[in-house]
């Protein structure tokens, strides 16, 4: 990266910005530029919300969620229906399916799929949990909500057969996600339509 007339301090700062999903060397110089314009009303607000969420933000103890409380607003929440979880593969999947207001229940975060050409086995999921919120009694359905890529099928999969044993109802998203679709590049309507016309595993 060419250095900027003004010396490290910006480089520094649009150099980090440049690592960000959706940003480039360009787009991190002329955000840069944009907050320098507006310092009280942007560049330092952000600044104190990046510090606030760097000190206090932490993942639920329970679904996966990140959140400033432990456990989760979402956990905690007295309206939610607290005998169905939608098992997602990352946050990023949660807050899409909480932005359609499909999903009512509770969460589940993977942190990620099995996938044996990347060396990520079931061990390295947030699925013995899944199996103790199962087996605890209170928990009638389970939603596989995984993409549908290959490494989500066989996710879902391997939960379906894990969780099994429990006696739960394992359902699935149906219409609405396409084969290869992942939840957070999807629509409100669309995620909500999956939701809704969920199918037994």
């Amino acid at each position: 990266m060419s250095h900027t007339p003004a010396g490290p301090d910006l480089d520094r700062l649009i150099s980090l910005l440049a690592k960000l999903p959706g940003f480039g060397v360009r787009s991190a110089k002329r955000a840069v530029l944009h907050l320098l314009r507006h310092r009280d009303d942007k560049m330092q607000p952000l600044a104190e919300a990046l510090i606030a969420a760097a000190e206090n933000v932490k993942t639920c103890s329970i679904c996966g969620n990140w959140d400033s409380i432990d456990p989760c607003a979402i956990c905690t929440r007295q309206e939610r229906q607290n005998g169905i979880i939608c098992v997602v593969e990352d946050v990023a999947d949660l807050w899409a399916l909480e932005r359609s207001g499909a999903h009512q229940g509770l969460y589940h975060v993977l942190g990620g799929v099995i996938s044996p050409l990347d060396g990520i086995g079931a061990e390295d999921l947030n699925i013995a949990s899944l199996s103790q919120r199962a087996s605890a009694g209170g928990i009638k359905e389970i939603v596989l909500a995984t993409s549908a890529t290959v490494d989500g099928q066989t996710t879902a999969h391997y939960l379906q057969e894990r969780l099994e044993p429990f006696g739960l109802v394992i359902t699935r998203l149906s219409h609405g996600v396409p084969v290869g679709g992942e939840l957070d590049y999807l629509d409100e309507g669309t995620l909500a339509a999956a939701i809704k016309s969920r199918r037994r595993f």
